[in-house]
This record gives C-alpha cells, sequence and structure tokens, in this order.
C-alpha cells in the first residue's frame, strides 16, 4: 500500500512514514537497512550530516535504481556549519554524499546563535530550487516565534522528540496555528523507556493484531504526524511501515493520551548548554 502524504504549506508533498537513519554508523548494515526499507515501500528517507552516513544512504539508492523524483530525502545542518556561508557548504557537501543535486526537506538540526545567517542560506536555496521544503528542527515556541522578525519564509515542518510520554500538545498546538508540520524523531521513545511494554498499548495491539510499537506509529498517523521511526532490524523496518490497515478509535487515542508524563528522554531545545 502506498504511503499517505502530507501537503506542506508551499504544496509538497512528504510521505507520512520514512526511515530514520540515526545512529546507524556501520555501512553493510546501513545499507542492507535502506535496500529492505525499499523493498518495502519506503520511499522517505531522514539523514544529517552528523550521522555520518549520507555517502551510504546516496549510494543504496542509486544501486537501488528507484527514480530520484521518487524519493523524499532530507538532510540537516549541523551546528558546527551554522552560519551563512557554512551553511551553503554543508548543504553541498550534503548534495555531493548524497549523489543528488536537490534535497527535498533540509532542516536547521538545532537552534543556534547563527540561526539568523543559517536560515537566511537555507532560503536562498530554496529560492533557487535547490530544496523543495525548508524547516527546523528541535525548535521550540519561542525559537519560532523569534523567527518572525527575520524570516521571509517561515518553516514548513519542526522536526521534534515525540511519543505518549512526551506528546508535544502544546507545542503541536502552535504548529497548527501557525500551518507548521509536526515531525515526530524518537517516535517510540528510541528504547530508552518502558513505552512498548506497556499494557494499554498492549490491549490496544491485541484488538488489531498490531504489536505496540505498531499502535504508537498509528497513534502517530492519526494524529497527523510525519513519523521517522529508525530500525536496521529486517521484521521491524516491515512492522513500522504495516500501519495502513487499521486505524485508532477516539477511545484507543484517550487512553493513550493518559500515558504522557511530559518527560522527553532527548535534549531539551532551550538548553543554553549546548555544546558547538
Amino acid at each position: 500500500m502506498a504511503t499517505p502524504v502530507i501537503t506542506l504549506a508551499n504544496g509538497i508533498e512528504i510521505p507520512q512514514v520514512g526511515l530514520g537513519i540515526f545512529l546507524m554508523t556501520n555501512e553493510n548494515e546501513t545499507a542492507w537497512a535502506i535496500q529492505h526499507a525499499l523493498k518495502v515501500g519506503y520511499r522517505h528517507f531522514d539523514t544529517a550530516a552528523v550521522y555520518g552516513n549520507e555517502a551510504v544512504l546516496g549510494r543504496a539508492l542509486k544501486e537501488a535504481g528507484i527514480a530520484r523524483e521518487d524519493l523524499f530525502l532530507t538532510s540537516k545542518v549541523w551546528n558546527d556549519k551554522q552560519g551563512y556561508e557554512t551553511t551553503k557548504q554543508a548543504f553541498n557537501e550534503s548534495l555531493e554524499k548524497l549523489q543528488t543535486d536537490y534535497l527535498d526537506l533540509y532542516l536547521i538540526h538545532w537552534h543556534g546563535p547563527n540561526v539568523k545567517e543559517t536560515w537566511c542560506a537555507i532560503e536562498e536555496l530554496y529560492a533557487e530550487g535547490k530544496v523543495k521544503a525548508i524547516g527546523v528542527s528541535n525548535f521550540s515556541i519561542n525559537h519560532l516565534e523569534a523567527m518572525k522578525a527575520y524570516a521571509t519564509v517561515m518553516p514548513m515542518i519542526n522536526q521534534v522528540e515525540t511519543h505518549p510520554y512526551f506528546p508535544q500538545d502544546e507545542l503541536r498546538d502552535y504548529l497548527k496555528k501557525e500551518k507548521i508540520h509536526h515531525e515526530s524523531w524518537g517516535p517510540l521513545s528510541q528504547g530508552k523507556t518502558d513505552l512498548l511494554l506497556h499494557p494499554i498499548l498492549t490491549e490496544i495491539g491485541k484488538k488489531y493484531g498490531k504489536t505496540p510499537a505498531q499502535v504508537v506509529l498509528r497513534w502517530h498517523i492519526d494524529r497527523g504526524s510525519i513519523v521517522i521511526p529508525k530500525s536496521v532490524n529486517p521484521n521491524r523496518i516491515h512492522e513500522n511501515f504495516a500501519l495502513f490497515d487499521f486505524a485508532l478509535t477516539e477511545d484507543d487515542m484517550k487512553a493513550i493520551a493518559k500515558l504522557n508524563i511530559e518527560t522527553r528522554y532527548g535534549r531539551d531545545p532551550e538548553n543554553t548548554g549546548f555544546e558547538w
């Protein structure tokens, strides 16, 4: 089944489910995971310069022979490359490694002191047609509000940590109002919690013949979020894509809402002690 798409503010369509390749450091394992994902039906791949695997992704996609227009590729500028000239340099390096002449989505990975210059460079890349959509990652409401003073094009996506233990409800409401789409990283809480052992998720899964992980990913989808689960396990890669033959009820969604403990497991975007 084809992946549902989300239409961004500028009309660009992004597949609602993609493969995140964060922490995929073994080249052979990473290439195999990408190739398997393509066979399953994934066409959306999310990487970043700091992940160190853009070149592996580029080679794997080239070898697969999938038409470029049928793929959706995201990368991100890392903190030490932020700034006007360095962002453009970083972007070109990503293009070279990914073996493509454009990106579908380019993000600022984290808010930093050179954010204005960085966003100016990204806006110019967008105006030149080198990237189809632009956005940010790990930005708070305060960061996004501040962008209004210098951005001529506001982000189309904000990619942030989101899962049932940390559903980001206040930020989601803000993003919806501002027509910025919510993309979830760490959608299963990165294996750092007991989330997938929770009895509520187990019981909901039994109704549909689905795993707790599939229930959580379907929760993201039914909330209208874009989701990029990461896995190198072939069974999980398949399971993480087998989400479109069921939907959660309103009662299911209310039950999952009770799991919220307002706890993030990644870095707080407002943390001013970020090491650059």
